[in-house]
Order: structure tokens, then sequence, then C-alpha cells
């Protein structure tokens, strides 16, 4: 198999959403592979939470077992890490995403390594691990199916659950045919898929480390859960001699019968199901007597802002657990996917995170993109408030003058207009007759000051009846 290219980490960047955002918008075929997706996604969403009656229950609990462990996280850290040494296993601390990935780099050079199969990790994104393996000369094999497909494109993922979504079958059968030297049809599904069984079984068998990431950390236990529904996270964990997980401080949780509870809600949220096909908990390395296993099992605990969410009043988007339903719901991302963020996460979620992650200097326009219909809270299987933490960065970006002059300007006009209510209503008793000759067939499709708005979508007509507040006082009346 040939080589796949690697992306570039500055090919996309927040700073640039409203440019990728336009981009995206410009693509058919982005369009086609969102529209089979995430319609689906949510339709099966609706259907899971539908047979479950205590779904609301299990938000309620998931939210706060999340919230207990968050204020108590010191103690159940500890608790983590001194279980899983008890089990053997090797446990390491990083502040930061570049300490991640020094650790991680060393550990397979200890264990020689050459190659290291990869099982789908957004924490492993964040931290930047498959530049750090690729400039450490260790060949990184991504094994999850869509996975494998971004990494023969030369992508980032773009959805955190389906990482392929932006990219139709077409496409796939272009991508396996030019790295995998077979034909292919874009219409045997199956046949592609095996394709890809073919040239990933040799890489498993062959890896000299494998890297997972976490679904779930289990303090009274010291073991880790990984769910996947193609069983590649077990070949990944299972044949090579060492095995690495990356995880994220907040994936703790106290015990197994909490790790259930959330796992209920993880598998409904993310593809309808009840449970995922795969759910693993690792606990150690192999002993005496075992078949299988890893000799060396290492842990690398990941804080990189984290701690700094605790302490700014972010504590609540350290609930999620990675199900990607705010981004299935967001109808904001169902039109540009997930590339035009320019972060490691999308969505709604990546709107919250990437400010922590990159600075808020960097994505002030993230949190500005949100049309704030409260879609994704709703959807959000441990009541994650999205749209308020939204807000909150609006508010503080404000506030540290990060927004245009521009922009500045024309709220400040604004302000002092709504300030003054005469002044109001006769600013808009003017416009109104005055947007309505540029409407046709009760839409505008382009209007002077409504560029931003009308570039990619047509503003409705103003109503001959007058303004909102005009036709509730003639209905008072009436």
């Amino acid at each position: 198999m040939s080589a796949a290219p690697e992306l570039h980490p500055e090919t996309r960047r927040p700073a640039r959403f409203k440019a990728q955002a336009a981009e995206a918008l410009a693509s058919p075929r982005l369009k086609l592979a969102l529209d089979r997706t995430a319609g689906n996604a949510e339709a099966k969403r609706g259907a899971a939470v539908a047979a479950f009656p205590g779904f609301e229950a299990a938000r309620v609990r998931g939210a706060a077992i999340k919230d207990h462990t968050l204020r108590h996280l010191d103690h159940y850290l500890e608790s983590f890490a001194a279980r899983a040494e008890a089990l053997g296993t090797k446990v390491h601390w990083a502040r930061t995403a570049d300490e991640a990935c020094r650790i991680t780099v060393e550990i397979c050079r200890q264990a020689g390594a050459r190659s290291a199969t990869r099982s789908k990790s957004m924490l492993g994104e964040e931290i930047g691990l498959p530049h750090a393996l690729a400039e450490a000369g260790i060949e990184r094999v991504e094994t999850d199916l869509a996975e494998h497909i971004v990494q023969l494109a030369g992508d980032p993922p773009s959805h955190i659950v389906w990482p392929a979504m932006h990219i139709a079958r077409e496409q796939v059968a272009e991508l396996f045919a030019e790295h995998h030297q077979t034909p292919q049809d874009p219409d045997d599904v199956p046949s592609m898929v095996e394709s890809a069984r073919r040239v990933l079984r040799g890489k498993f068998l062959g890896a000299d480390v494998g890297i997972s990431g976490a679904n779930f950390l289990i303090a009274e236990t010291g073991a880790v859960c990984t769910v996947t529904n193609e069983g590649n996270a077990e070949l990944t964990t299972t044949p090579p001699r060492v095995h690495i997980v990356t995880a994220g401080i907040e994936k703790l949780v106290p015990t197994l019968a909490h790790a259930m509870t959330l796992l209920r809600l993880l598998a409904r949220s993310a593809t309808g199901a009840e449970i995922t096909q795969y759910t693993t908990f690792h606990a150690g390395p192999k002993r005496p007597g075992d078949l299988d296993g890893p000799e060396e099992m290492h842990i690398v605990l990941v804080d990189n802002g984290r701690s700094k969410m605790l302490g700014e009043g972010l504590e609540e988007m350290l609930r999620c657990i990675r199900c990607g339903a705010c981004m299935n719901h967001c109808v904001v991302y169902r039109q540009i996917g997930g590339h035009a963020y320019g972060g490691v996460y999308p969505g709604p979620m990546g709107a919250v995170l990437t400010p922590v992650l990159q600075g808020l200097k960097e994505s002030r326009a993230l949190p500005q993109a949100c049309t704030l219909n409260g879609k994704c809270a709703e959807v959000c299987p441990v009541k994650i408030p999205l749209p308020t933490l939204l807000r909150g960065w609006r508010i503080r970006s404000w506030r540290e003058g990060l927004e245009p002059t521009t922009v500045r300007a024309g709220i400040g006009l604004w302000a002092f207009v709504a300030k003054r209510p005469r002044l109001y209503r006769l600013g808009v008793k003017a416009a109104l007759p005055v947007l309505r000759i540029f409407g046709r067939k009760g839409w505008i499709e382009k209007a002077p000051l409504l560029g931003a708005w009308t570039d990619q979508r047509d503003f409705p007509t103003p109503p001959r009846g007058g303004s909102f507040m005009a036709q509730y006082k003639a209905g008072r009346r009436s």
C-alpha cells in the first residue's frame, strides 16, 4: 500500500472559519455526504430514545455522576492511578499536549517500535499525536475504518464518531482503488470493507505498539473502558507487545456501575443502538497464564487545559462523553461539516472547546456561528448547557475587545437606538417598506446591509401588517 499523505496542522484554522464555511457550502459532494449520514443519525437516536422510557432520568443521573467526579477529581485520579499501578499498568502524567506526545513517543522508542496501530481517539488528535509519531519516524496505522479512510485522504476527522462523514462512498472507492491497488465498486460497500480488512489485518499483527484512547477510566478498579463498533480497538490493544492509552483526566468515573449508566446514554446518543458491539475493559498487561494481551500497558493521563476549565466556569463542558449528538442535530454543522470549524473538535462542543485549546482570539468566530436554538442542549445525554457556555465566550470576547471595530460600532448604534423606544419604532417603521421593495415571492435575495445574511440564504420579506410589536398590539385590541 502506498503511503498516505500527512495533513499539515495549519491547513485549517478557526480564525478562517468564515472562508472555510463558504468553501464548505459551495461543495455539493460535502452536502451529499452530510445529508446521507447526519439525518440518519438523528432518526436512529430519536427511535432509540423513544424505546427507552428511562432516558431522561438516565440523563439526570449521568450529569450528576460527571459533576460529582469533577468536584472530587483529585481523589479519583489518585484512586485510579493507585489501582491501575497495582494491576501492573504504568501511569504517566502530562500537563500539556506536547508533554503527552513526548511521553508516548518515548514509550514507543523504548519498545523499539517502528510501527504503531492506533484505535480512534479524539484525545490523540487533540494533542497532535499523529504528527508526533510521524516526526519520530514511527509508522502510524489508523485501524478504525473511517479513520483509515481519512488517513488515506490526508484529512483530519470531520466528526468525533464518524470521522469520514464528509467523504461520500464514491470518493472512498477512488481512495481504495489508489491505495489498496484493487478496483472498487462504490455501490458494493461490503467489498470495500473487505478491501480495508485485507490491508489492515497484517498491520494489526505486525505492529510493535498499539495506541488507544479511553471512553471511561474506572477509579475503583483501575480499568480502562473502550467502546467500538468494529472490534478494531481489541485488535489494536491485544496483539502488540505494548499498549498505550492516552486519556483526558475528565474520563474518570467512580465505579463500574457509574460507567454502565453512561454507556447506556453513550450508545443511544451516538449511533442509536442500545449498546455498542464491542465494550471492553482493559485491566493491566497480561498475567501469567493469559493466552494473549500486551506485555506492557501504559496510561498517559492528560490535562491540557482541563484543570483551567474547572476554574473558569467551563466545568460543565467536562461532562462530555464524546457522543456527537450535538453535531448531528446542529443546523450549522449539518450545512458545513466539521472541517470548517478549523479545530480538532467541531460542532457545538468544538465551539466551546476550541477557545480553550487554541485561545479565544484565534477562535472567537466559532461561538458567534451558533444560532443558539438550543437543540444541542436538548439532545446532550449529560445535559451540558452548550448555548449558555457559548454565550459566555461571546461575552468574554466582547469584554476583551476582540470583536472587530465595525461590529462594535454597529452594536453600539443598535444599542443607542434600542434604548430609545420612540426612535426604535420610528426606525422600524421606516425600514419595513424599504425592505419590501427588495422582496420577491416572500423572500429577499439581496438588499443593502443584509449581505452577511443573504450571501448564503434568503431573508423573509416583512409582512404588510407591520412589525411584530405592531401586530401584537393590534391583536390585543381586537
